[in-house]
């Protein structure tokens, strides 16, 4: 007898098991939906890429990916720090909702609210097989969770290409995350010698696989925000080595597409988290840090060789691929898809993004919020009376110090005393002022813009429950009321 009952409740346990477990959709239903590849490189600007203008760099496989695709001119991330940034592009939700204000590793351990969906697991509730390999940089695992995670050295984007092919090949309709650590600045961030440049991930004896592309600093473009020296330049030509060897992977991971069959079912987005690791860009609001690549390939698009000049921001990414993807959510997002307005290049109702930055490290509390629409943007630095802080590595880094140990005035166009000390507000026309270095925030017959665009940041502050909304005139509503109950 009781053999008998141990037999009928392990059937039970399986018929619950089964009826439990979430069921695969049909084949001829995921045959329909196309694989996304998102490809996120790290402190990668728009000005070392060859398809953005940079005739110098060699990046061929990214420039023909722009020539396949829609390569957008206005793309924001909505913070220039690594971890925060990629809250953002896997939730649609800005980081200072889902407490992602800074970095999650090591000492600093900022982490998303445990009640957000992530963009991999909305897809896998459609149906997606998802994967990741590289740079991660999220937490907790539980939010961002990928049924598969891909080991390989994440400075040799070839060998990670070559780790993905399984991930290519799957039955099931695939969302691969691919995120190199190139080209951010590599350890040790502090050289022997002040003046010696930074690696930036760069070997002397380069990486299996990877062809070592060398540029020699007299031929780099320097930004006109940063000094045009010695040291700045040599970082620079450390940096675009960094880029070549990220498109030399992208090429190889698309290589493997091709061979799969799957290239023509298969949407390919090209980003950064931030913009290039150097003071004035990386942890910044002005443009250089937030004014970011985006090259999207959508195999359902005719239109090639696109430039789109709509605004649109990371807060746009997770919604855009759902909606690529025709997954069901009821998820709500700050951001919203761009799918319908991809090959529109001046779509009506796109001309505004924000942004908000709080932490980087845990060390660098300076919390900035920023509204860009048309030609006027407004920063609001609402710990304005602090000195700026810097983040460790552009600190250390030789661009830096060339200024700051020989005390000279500017840093590029700006006053080193400004960029350490800024206005409550900034206010900039960047048609006329593309450096963002004449604010306009004390200009009466900018009296007016101030003002409206005052209004707007502190509604879309309200808008996406930003605690920082407590800044503009102490109001604690949405502070609760520290108790637990």
């Amino acid at each position: 007898m009781k053999q008998i009952a141990i037999k009928v409740l392990s059937v039970l346990s399986v018929v619950l098991l089964v009826q439990c477990a979430p069921q695969p959709k049909a084949k001829t239903d995921q045959a329909n939906q196309p694989n996304v590849i998102l490809f996120v490189s790290d402190d990668h600007g728009k000005d070392a890429l060859g398809c953005y203008g940079n005739d110098i760099i060699q990046t061929p496989n990214l420039d023909q990916l722009a020539k396949d695709g829609v390569m957008f001119n206005q793309a924001y991330c909505t913070s220039a720090s690594c971890a925060a940034s990629r809250s953002v592009i896997l939730t649609g939700k800005f980081g200072h909702a889902t407490g992602s204000y800074g970095h999650t590793h090591d000492y600093h351990h900022f982490s998303t609210f445990d009640t957000v969906k992530s963009l991999p697991v909305l897809l896998e509730a459609n149906g997606y097989y998802t994967a990741r390999i590289g740079k991660y940089h999220l937490a907790p695992e539980s939010v961002y969770h990928f049924n598969t995670v891909l080991e390989a050295d994440e400075r040799n984007t070839v060998e990670m290409a070559d780790k993905c092919v399984d991930v290519i090949n799957s039955e099931a309709p695939f969302f691969l995350y691919f995120c190199t650590s190139d080209p951010h600045r590599g350890n040790p961030f502090k050289p022997e010698r002040w003046d010696m440049p930074n690696n930036f991930g760069n070997k002397p004896e380069g990486y299996p696989g990877v062809e070592t592309v060398v540029y020699d600093p007299k031929d780099v473009y320097v930004p006109e925000y940063l000094p045009d020296n010695k040291e700045t330049r040599e970082e620079i030509a450390q940096y675009y080595q960094s880029i070549s060897r990220i498109d030399q992977g992208f090429g190889k991971l698309m290589t493997y597409l091709k061979e799969s069959g799957k290239a023509d079912n298969t949407i390919v987005i090209y980003i950064s988290d931030n913009g290039m690791a150097f003071p004035g860009a990386k942890t910044t609001v002005y443009e250089p840090g937030i004014c970011l690549p985006c090259i999207v390939k959508d195999p359902t698009q005719d239109a090639k060789g696109i430039v789109n000049n709509t605004m649109i921001s990371w807060a746009d990414l997770t919604p855009t691929i759902l909606d690529m993807a025709g997954a069901k959510t009821s998820e709500s997002f700050h951001g919203r898809s761009f799918k319908n307005i991809l090959t529109d290049t001046e779509a009506e109702g796109w001309n505004e993004i924000y942004a908000s930055h709080t932490f980087h490290e845990i060390t660098m509390y300076y919390p900035m919020r920023a509204y860009r629409k048309g030609n006027f943007k407004l920063i609001w630095n609402t710990a304005w009376r602090l000195e700026y802080p810097f983040a460790s590595d552009l600190w250390a880094s030789s661009t830096w110090q060339s200024i700051y140990r020989n005390d000279i005035e500017y840093f590029g166009k700006r006053k080193v005393e400004d960029y350490l000390f800024r206005a409550e507000f900034e206010l900039y026309n960047l048609d006329n002022d593309p450096l963002e270095s004449v604010n306009l925030a004390d200009n009466k017959e900018y009296a007016l813009v101030l003002k409206d665009m005052q209004e707007s940041l502190k509604a879309f502050q309200l808008k996406t429950r930003d605690p920082w909304v407590i800044m503009w005139d102490h109001d604690n509503s949405m502070q609760g009321t520290g108790v637990n109950l």
